[in-house]
């Protein structure tokens, strides 16, 4: 597959794709002393692998060792980039909060907003794309009213949520976290991701019994890491998997006590059931051994064959951002039939007019992706042609590669 002008070759991409984050992804977890000996592309592409994966700032903060002028001044800017952007969330948490307060209206702050207050990570260490907040079907009406008090308009209503951007908000045009770039606000009125296409909904497990105006926590500790596996579950399945969310799991694995555990290996088919659970648990394990517990190693058994044997085999940058490859179809061994499979791939083949729609709103809301490779802005029938034909790269993992590599040659 030839790759837009000025971009390396389809192989040495993947390959030095591959290679950049494997070691990243070691170098969060488990720091070495010795730097890697890469080529001038691979510490141009680590860059991107480093930003796609959301561990700019860990690793400014973890590296025993220095790389070239260039890789350390990326480092120092990504640093100062995240803090400007954590005190921007931080702020607009708070007023958010108060906006929900004065139409007498409670969403649950989800994923990294919820962390926040958990004191994982330390200011700008964990990135954030947008605000996701959980609220009751009842109210929305008032949710979007306290959203448009803060100067927010409502852009898309998909399947999965509502998303809301700042009225006067420019394009964004930064990969990453950059803090120029507006922050979304998503309003979800249930948590579900499909695995790959039955639903597995959590909902009901994350709400507290007692309710209440503002921001709120979800129902215990154990309901947030329920969430946040269903989420990288559902990201490993697209493909779309980062690092930090691997991070997120194994921090937050050492607060759960053996009721928390107990609880989330006895999950009823009404809470989601735990089969889709052991996939995350031991990719989190493989790349996080010593803290993520033995006990994860119980889910195994409620793994369905297909999926239990192929996962094993998967690495970060086969189920993330740095797999170049668009897959035809991705995570199709999440399907617990061949029934199940079978609707999967005619879903991907002949998607629904509401999927083309939410395909051709993601085009028009990121034109840096349509002219980057044409994929987007052509038909899908020719969209299936090169899935059975040739390697089409992914066009959000090109953006952030051309991006990192237009730094690396300004530096």
């Amino acid at each position: 597959m030839t790759l837009p002008a000025g971009l390396p070759a389809y192989p040495a991409l993947a390959r030095a794709l591959r290679t950049t984050t494997e070691r990243l992804a070691q170098e969060v977890a488990t720091p070495s002393p010795v730097a890697p000996g890469w080529s001038d592309l691979e510490w141009k592409v680590a860059r991107a692998s480093a930003v796609m994966q959301g561990t700019t700032v860990l690793l400014s903060q973890r590296l025993r060792w220095r790389g070239p002028d260039a890789w350390q001044q990326f480092l120092v800017t990504q640093r100062q980039q995240a803090l400007e952007r954590d005190a921007r969330i931080a702020a607009l948490l708070q007023r958010i909060d108060v906006a929900l307060r004065a139409v007498r209206a409670g969403c649950i702050a989800l994923k990294g907003s919820a962390l926040r207050r958990h004191a994982l990570y330390g200011a700008g260490e964990r990135p954030m794309g947008d605000i996701d907040l959980l609220a009751p079907r009842e109210e929305s009406a008032q949710v979007g009213r306290a959203l448009e008090a803060l100067d927010y308009e409502c852009v898309s209503d998909v399947r999965r949520h509502r998303v809301y951007c700042p009225r006067a908000a420019l394009a964004n045009v930064h990969p990453g976290e950059h803090p120029d770039n507006p922050l979304k606000i998503e309003v979800h009125f249930r948590v579900a991701e499909p695995l790959p296409i039955r639903l597995v909904d959590i909902t009901g497990t994350l709400i507290p019994e007692e309710g209440g105006c503002g921001l709120r926590d979800y129902a215990s500790v154990r309901a947030l890491f329920r969430h946040l596996m269903l989420h990288a579950a559902g990201n490993m399945r697209a493909h779309a998997l980062r690092q930090i969310q691997l991070h997120d799991i194994a921090l937050l694995a050492g607060r759960l006590s053996d009721e928390d555990w107990a609880a989330l290996l006895s999950s009823s088919d009404a809470q989601g059931g735990a089969w889709w659970m052991w996939p995350v648990l031991d990719l989190a394990r493989r790349y996080y051994p010593d803290l993520v517990p033995a006990i994860v190693d119980e889910f195994r058994g409620c793994t369905p064959a297909w999926l239990r044997r192929t996962s094993m085999r998967k690495t970060l940058t086969d189920l993330s951002w740095s797999n170049l490859r668009i897959a035809a179809f991705p995570g199709i061994y999440w399907s617990r039939s061949p029934r199940e499979a079978l609707h999967f791939m005619r879903s991907r083949v002949l998607p629904d007019r509401v999927a083309l729609e939410e395909l051709g709103m993601s085009s028009r809301t990121q034109p840096a992706m349509v002219k980057t490779v044409s994929w987007y802005g052509v038909s899908h029938a020719r969209r299936i042609v090169r899935w059975m034909f040739s390697r089409p790269p992914r066009v959000q993992t090109l953006v952030s590669v051309q991006s990192a590599l237009a730094a690396g040659e300004r530096a």
